[in-house]
């Protein structure tokens, strides 16, 4: 038998008694936790949630909003904004180590792919499609010692420029297929063309 037991939301209180000196007059209390966005009150496993169901699920905030209402949770979709955009910074030095990480590899491996939900084009009051690149630095059938590790890069277009950009510091193999966008990076000598 197979059964479901929705998610659920709980609240975690942390007393903190302040304690008075009658003699010296000075107050002391315990510090409150520290908590992933400053003055927040999302615990890490709630902002991972939002982000997984954001990212992954492609669930947007207007709906997680709604869901988390059914649960008797208000979150205004600006709230869950805020923390997203919050989640970026603070992940901001693993995705750059993730980059010095898989472009330091002298194979990486490139392919990009349109984003599988439309992408709104802020002002044009339309969707468009976006791409995601994936950059794969693999070396274990070289019997390589690095750590496998896959970047992914976000483009509004399908433009060279990006993959330009995005491999910007690389020298090495890149193993990419023919699209025309990565031609350009074989100019230098410094990327060298392995085709697919």
């Amino acid at each position: 038998m197979l059964d479901y037991v929705p998610a659920s939301f709980r609240v975690i209180r942390h007393v903190r008694p302040k304690f008075s000196c009658r003699v010296c007059e000075s107050i002391t209390q315990a510090p409150a936790p520290e908590m992933p966005i400053r003055r927040g009150r999302a615990s890490a496993s709630l902002l991972a949630h939002v982000l997984v169901a954001k990212f992954s699920d492609h669930l947007p905030l207007y709906r997680q909003s709604e869901i988390y209402e059914r649960s008797g949770v208000e979150l205004e979709r600006s709230t869950l904004a805020d923390w997203v955009g919050q989640c970026g910074s603070l992940l901001r030095p693993l995705i750059d180590a993730l980059g010095r990480h898989v472009m330091a590899g002298d194979r990486v491996h490139a392919d990009d792919t349109p984003v599988p939900v439309p992408v709104l084009a802020p002002g044009a009051g339309k969707t468009q499609t976006g791409r995601l690149w994936a950059y794969l630095r693999d070396e274990r059938p070289s019997a390589g010692g690095a750590a496998p590790a896959v970047l992914y890069r976000y483009s509004p277009d399908r433009r060279a420029e990006h993959p330009r950009s995005h491999l910007a510091g690389f020298q090495g193999v890149l193993h990419a297929d023919g699209y025309a966008g990565f031609e350009g990076l074989y100019d230098s000598g410094r990327v060298v063309e392995a085709a697919c």
